[in-house]
C-alpha cells in the first residue's frame, strides 16, 4: 500500500483513527467471555447451511404443546447455559425433562460462595468462574432473560442488566486509555480536571506512537472484511490468522499491542498469531455494528446488577423447576451408548459412585467439548463422522481470579483490559455496579467493602514477580502475581488506585488443580479458535436421531464460545429434535448476528471476485 501521502490525507486519517479507536476500544474492553459455533466442507457449505437455519423460528412456545406426544422424554446432559436452555425450551413444549450435572447449576456462567466467609446473617462472598458480560449484539440468550420471571420486575431476568458507562486500556508505564461507552441514555461518567487530563495525555501518546498509515491499514483491512462473502469468510479468512491478516509482523508494537494482541487475546481467548480472521473479524464486526445501535439488543456492554445466581440462574433454576423440570445434581455422565442405531441410554455414575443406566425418548448432549467427547462411545462416533472431528476441537485457559478489598475502589465505570500485562488480564471493580447493595453489609465478615473480579487468559507467560507461568504457581503466587500486575497496570502514572492495605483476601477458581505442580488441570477450559476450527464445529443435529448437540462449540452464527453461542446451540437441538418428530409444535426462534442490508451489494459483488480467484475489491495487500 501507498505509505506516503499528503498533509491532508493524514489528517483525515488520523481524524478516522480517533473515531475508529472508539469503536475499537469498546469492542476489546472487558470482554473475557467467562466470564462464548456441522462440519464445513469446500468453502463452508455447512455452515451456509447453518446461517439459513438459524433464521427461521415462529416464536416461543407458551405451553405445553399438544402435538407432542404424550410422554415423550429428554434427558439432557449437562447443566450449564445450554443444558438450561434446552431444558427451558422443551418444559414449554410438553417434553418430560431430566437435567443431569455433575457439579453446579449455570456451568461456567454461575457463581458460588467463598467458603466459610460468611458471618452473622450475611451471605457468603461471591465468587465466578470469570465475570459475566453480555452486549447487545445477543439476542438469543436476551430471549431466554426476558422470559424467566424476576420479582419486580416486568421483563423477567432482563430487567437485571446494567450497562456500564465506560471502559478502560489499562497501560503499563504509559497513561491509561478511558474511553466512554456512547448509547442513548447511558451519561458519561464524572471526570474531574486531573482525569481529563490523563485521558487527552493518552489519547496524544497513542496517536504519536501508532502511524497513521498503520491506522489507515488497520481500517482497510476492516473495510476487506466488512465486504467479504461468506465463501471467503468461510474459506480464505478460516485459513488465515488474525495476525498474518492485519500484517502485525510487520507494524509498530502499538499497533500490535492495542489491534492485534489486545482484540484476540482478550476476546478470543486465543494468540494472535494462530486465531482464525473469521472468528476475529466477525466478533468485531457484531461489536462496531452494536456501537452504531444496529441491529441491537441493547448496550455495547451490559452485566447484571448481583452475583449471578442471584441475579440469574437460580431464578432460572426455580422457574424450570416450577415448570416440571426434573434436576438430578451431582450426577456423572459416563458413556452414551447405542443399540439398533439410537442411543440406548446413557452410563452415569450418581452421588454415591454407583453407576447406573439412564433412558429416554431423546438424548442432549450440552456438556462442554472436552468433557462431552470423553462420554462417546466408538459406537456413536462411528455413526457419526463429525464427533470424531470434535477431537481436533482445542481448548485452553481462562479463568477468573476475585480480589476482595476493604474500601469501594471504583476504579472507572465499566471495564479495564491490561493489555500490557504478561497473563492478559481484563477486570471490573463489582460493587458499585450492583444497586440497592451494600457489599460490606450483605456479604462476608463485614470488612470487605468492594470485589474486583478479574480473567486470566494467559497461563503459559512468564510473570513479573516469579518469571514463571500461571500454571508453574502455586494458587497463592497466582494471586500475588495478579494483584502485582493490575497493580502495574493501574499505579503506574502517578496515582495509586490499588494498595496492599485494602487488601481484605482473595479467590481464585477451584475449577483450577494442580498448580505448581507437573501436572496442572482446569475442569472448566474455554474452546479457541486457530485457523479451521470452524470445519471442525458439528451441528446440534447428529445421525444419530435421538441424539443431538448442544453447547458453545456447535456451529452457530456468532463464531465464538459465548453464552450466546451455547443458547442458541440448545434452540438449534430442539428444533432438530421436533423436526425428528415431524411436530408441529413451534420452533425455536434463533436470530443470526446483524448483516446490514447496505453491504449486501459489495458481499455479491465478491462473491463473483471469490469464484474467480481474485481479491477482494479493497484489499490492498
Amino acid at each position: 500500500m501507498d505509505r506516503t501521502g499528503d498533509t491532508s490525507d493524514k489528517s483525515n486519517t488520523r481524524r478516522s483513527f480517533v473515531a475508529g479507536a472508539t469503536a475499537i476500544g469498546a469492542t476489546v474492553g472487558g470482554m473475557a467471555l467467562g466470564t462464548g459455533p456441522a462440519a464445513a466442507a469446500g468453502h463452508g457449505g455447512a455452515a451456509n447451511h447453518a446461517r439459513s437455519a438459524q433464521a427461521q423460528g415462529q416464536g416461543q412456545a407458551q405451553g405445553a404443546s399438544q402435538s407432542v406426544p404424550p410422554g415423550q422424554t429428554v434427558a439432557i446432559l449437562g447443566g450449564g447455559v445450554a443444558g438450561l436452555t434446552a431444558a427451558h425450551e422443551l418444559i414449554e413444549r410438553g417434553f418430560r425433562v431430566t437435567v443431569y450435572e455433575r457439579r453446579a447449576l449455570g456451568g461456567k456462567a454461575r457463581s458460588m460462595d467463598v467458603p466459610g466467609s460468611a458471618k452473622g446473617s450475611r451471605k457468603p462472598l461471591p465468587a465466578e468462574h470469570g465475570f459475566r458480560f453480555i452486549p447487545g449484539i445477543y439476542h438469543n440468550l436476551p430471549d431466554t432473560l426476558r422470559r424467566i420471571p424476576f420479582p419486580g420486575n416486568a421483563n423477567g431476568v432482563h430487567d437485571n442488566l446494567v450497562a456500564p458507562r465506560e471502559m478502560m486500556f489499562a497501560r503499563t508505564g504509559r497513561e491509561d486509555i478511558r474511553m466512554p461507552i456512547p448509547w442513548p441514555g447511558n451519561k458519561p461518567a464524572r471526570l474531574t480536571l486531573d482525569e481529563i487530563r490523563r485521558a487527552l495525555t493518552a489519547l496524544l501518546d497513542t496517536v504519536r506512537h501508532l502511524p497513521a498509515h498503520e491506522a489507515a491499514y488497520f481500517v482497510n483491512r476492516a473495510v476487506v472484511f466488512l465486504t467479504s462473502c461468506d465463501e471467503r469468510r468461510d474459506g480464505q479468512w478460516e485459513r488465515t490468522p488474525w495476525w498474518d491478516f492485519t500484517r502485525a509482523a510487520q507494524m509498530s508494537e502499538m499497533y500490535q499491542r492495542i489491534l492485534v494482541i489486545g482484540v484476540t487475546r482478550n476476546i478470543v481467548a486465543t494468540k494472535a498469531e494462530q486465531a482464525s480472521t473469521r472468528t476475529v473479524g466477525t466478533l468485531g464486526e457484531a461489536l462496531v455494528f452494536n456501537l452504531l445501535g444496529r441491529g441491537a439488543d441493547g448496550p455495547p456492554d451490559r452485566i447484571l446488577n448481583a452475583p449471578t445466581n442471584e441475579a440469574w440462574i437460580d431464578p432460572w433454576v426455580d422457574h424450570l423447576r416450577g415448570l416440571g423440570v426434573e434436576f438430578r445434581i451431582g450426577w456423572t455422565v459416563r458413556e452414551v451408548k447405542m443399540g439398533s442405531g439410537r442411543v440406548s441410554g446413557v452410563t452415569i455414575e450418581d452421588p454415591d459412585e454407583k453407576q447406573q443406566l439412564v433412558t429416554a425418548d431423546h438424548y442432549i448432549s450440552a456438556l462442554p467439548v472436552e468433557h462431552a467427547r470423553r462420554t462417546w462411545s466408538p459406537e456413536l462416533r462411528a455413526a457419526d463422522p463429525q464427533l470424531g472431528r470434535c477431537d481436533k476441537l482445542r481448548t485452553d485457559w481462562m479463568t477468573g481470579i476475585q480480589f476482595y478489598l476493604t474500601e469501594p475502589t471504583p476504579i472507572l465505570h465499566g471495564h479495564l483490559n491490561c493489555i500490557d500485562s504478561p497473563w492478559s488480564l481484563t477486570a471490573i471493580a463489582q460493587a458499585q455496579h450492583w444497586p440497592g447493595r451494600d457489599f460490606a453489609a450483605d456479604y462476608g465478615d463485614g470488612s470487605a467493602a468492594d470485589c474486583l473480579s478479574a480473567d486470566i487468559s494467559e497461563w503459559d507467560k512468564p510473570g513479573i514477580l516469579y518469571g514463571k507461568t500461571a500454571k508453574q504457581c502455586t494458587r497463592e503466587e497466582v494471586a500475588r502475581e495478579v494483584w502485582a500486575q493490575l497493580k502495574a497496570a493501574l499505579n503506574d502514572t502517578g496515582k495509586t488506585v490499588l494498595s496492599d492495605g485494602s487488601l481484605h483476601s482473595w479467590f481464585l477458581d477451584p475449577g483450577v488443580d494442580g498448580l505448581g505442580t507437573p501436572n496442572p488441570t482446569n475442569e472448566d477450559e474455554l474452546l479457541i479458535h486457530p485457523v479451521g476450527t470452524l470445519y471442525n464445529r458439528p451441528t446440534a443435529a447428529t445421525r444419530i436421531p435421538n441424539f443431538f448437540l448442544s453447547g458453545d462449540y456447535i456451529t452457530v452464527d456468532i463464531d465464538l464460545a459465548t453464552m450466546e453461542g451455547a443458547n442458541a446451540s440448545a434452540r438449534q437441538a430442539v428444533n432438530a429434535l421436533l423436526d425428528g418428530l415431524d411436530s408441529d409444535a413451534p420452533r425455536c426462534t434463533v436470530t443470526p448476528l446483524h448483516r446490514p442490508k447496505e453491504i449486501e451489494a459489495l458481499k455479491r459483488n465478491d462473491r463473483f471476485r471469490y469464484r474467480l480467484g481474485l481479491p477482494n475489491a479493497f484489499d490492498l495487500g
